[in-house]
């Protein structure tokens, strides 16, 4: 999954506004206790970050 296509599924879920602070500040446990940018920066993979974002936030599975 690009980056871009990352971002663009998480404004879709989140909106515009939320997306940036909760990237920024919700630290989600299937991401090792990081944050969405902490495991970017560290490497994870969009789409496995994608996923416990999914995981974490009950994303339905038709938007997944």
């Amino acid at each position: 999954m690009r980056l871009s296509y990352f971002w663009g599924r998480m404004r879709e879920q989140f909106g515009e506004t939320y997306v940036e602070s909760l990237a920024r500040d919700y630290v989600l446990e299937g991401l090792g206790s990081r944050t969405v940018q902490q495991a970017l920066a560290e490497g994870v993979g969009a789409k496995e970050v994608w996923r416990a974002v999914c995981e974490e936030f009950d994303v339905p599975v038709t938007a997944r």
